[in-house]
Parts: structure tokens; sequence; C-alpha cells
């Protein structure tokens, strides 16, 4: 009982991280129509600006994920500009070769600067832990964990009260009608691609206490996005969240069970038989 009851709080606290991951990729497609294929790149790429901010200023990870959402938004909303707006109108097949070559030119131009050496980060609370009663809570997924809650929280709050994150939603439910009203849709494109990516580089950016970084480290995170967006899904942030700890949930308790090399199997059986019964995801809707 009590190792089911720590495996599931463990699959939360990580779930909780892969909602946040995830939730940027439901955005981009919600509002911009986009899947973004190079998406667990800049989860790699928020890592690196967090271990270089650790290892050269000194700083947290937990307080490096601030830098690494606002220069992983600023280089998203200029990529969106210069590579991503011009396909939009293209057939889907560009909009996937596009995202993948940006995919294998921001994973080799990693390996290319850092090499394809291992690095993690050093913190004061790395070892520690909280004992309620029989379960085991380590500090460094806590703290990741209450990151991406909050984080989720202000982009909630932002989505839905912000007057530009309203101007999201309308541009994602009718384009059209959000030009004739005076929104600015391509702005409002590149501020969701933004926005998508740097969510996604904070949540590298706060699992690095107990990850290390490497250029590859994103292809392990690459199909469990897509996992967690197409259970909750495909466009839906709440859907992002939902799917995100059942992921985590699933992962955890199925570890319990079958040996590492098929902890995921439970995950994809489920995800298949959501696919059969529910195709339009746990929660319905693609509003972002």
């Amino acid at each position: 009982m009590t190792q089911g009851l720590q495996a599931i709080v463990d699959g939360i606290l990580i779930g909780g991280v892969y909602a946040i991951v995830s939730s940027g990729l439901s955005l981009v497609f919600g509002i911009m129509g986009v899947v973004n294929f190079a998406h667990a790149e800049f989860l790699m790429v928020g890592m690196f600006v967090a271990y270089f901010a650790w290892a050269i200023l000194g700083l947290d990870p937990l307080i490096g994920s601030l830098i690494a959402l606002v220069v992983v938004f600023l280089a998203g909303a200029g990529l969106q500009r210069t590579l991503i707006r011009p396909i939009l109108k293209a057939p889907p097949v560009a909009q996937i070769f596009l995202t993948v070559g940006l995919m294998f030119t921001l994973e080799n131009g990693a390996l290319l600067l850092f090499g394809a050496d291992y690095r993690s980060v050093v913190t004061s609370y790395q070892t520690e832990s909280l004992h309620l009663g029989g379960i085991i809570v380590s500090m460094p997924y806590l703290f990741a964990f209450l990151m991406s809650v909050i984080s989720g929280g202000l982009l909630w709050a932002f989505m839905r009260y912000s007057r530009t994150g309203r101007a999201m939603r309308a541009t994602a439910q009718d384009p059209m009608a959000a030009k004739l009203v005076g929104i600015n849709t391509d702005r409002m494109h590149q501020i969701a691609f933004g926005l998508g990516v740097g969510l996604t580089a904070f949540g590298g950016a706060v699992i690095l206490p107990y990850l290390t970084v490497y250029p590859t480290v994103g292809s392990q995170y690459v199909v469990l996005m897509f996992t967690v967006v197409v259970l909750g899904g495909l466009g839906s942030v709440a859907g992002a969240v939902v799917g995100g700890l059942a992921v985590g949930v699933i992962q955890a308790l199925s570890a319990l069970v079958f040996p590492m090399q098929l902890q995921n199997l439970v995950l994809f059986v489920v995800f298949i038989a959501v696919l059969a019964l529910r195709p339009s995801g746990l929660l319905k809707g693609a509003s972002a």
C-alpha cells in the first residue's frame, strides 16, 4: 500500500513537469495550428541556459529557469517571424519538414558548441527529502513540481484575464474574425510560439537539479510530450495538464510491476486505447 502511494506521489511530481513542458506544445498548436517537432529541443536549450547561469553566474537552476524562459521566448519569437510565419499557409508537410529540420539544427548545433559531455549542477537541496509518514518526497522533484504549478497558474491567468491572452484565444478560435476586430494575428502567433517554447525551456531548467544536460536530452522527452498532448487533446492547455499528470502516474505505477526496459509499456497501451476510444483526447476541444 505504501509502495503504491509512494509511486503515485512520485508520478504526480514528475507529471507536473510533463504538464508544463507539454502545455507549450499544445499552446502552439492550439493558436497556430503548427505541430512543432523541434519542441523537445527547446527543453534542451533551456537546460543549457540554466546550466551556464549556474556555472558562470552561480545562480540556482530554479532562478536560472526564469532566464531560460526569457532567452528562449525571445529566440522563439525570432524563429517564428523568420522561419515559421512564411510556411503557415503552406501544406502541412512543409511545416513538418521545417520543424524536423529545426530539431536537427538545434541538436547538432548544441553538439558542435558544447560537445557530447553530460553536465550537471550541484545545489544545497540536491540530496534532501521530506519524510511524510511513510512517504519520501525528494526536494528537487518537489521544487520542480511547485515551479511548474506556479508557472501553469500564471499561464492560465494570462490567457484568461490579460488583453493579450484574450486576443490569443480569439485568434485560436477564428483568425479572420480576430483580424476584423483589430487583433494583429501575426503578433499573436509570434507571442504564442515564443511563449510555448519558453515554457518548455522553463520546464527543462527546473528539472536540471536532478537530471544531467547533454545535446540529445530532448530525444527522451519528445515521445512523452506528444503522448501527453494527444491524451489531453491536441491544442488544449488544460488537457496537457491532465495528460501530464496521467502520464507521470502511469509511468510511476508501471515501474512497480515491469522492469525499467518495459516501464512505458502500460503508458503506450493506454495511449492506443485513448486514440481508439476517444481520438479527441481526454478533454475534448482544441481551445488554448
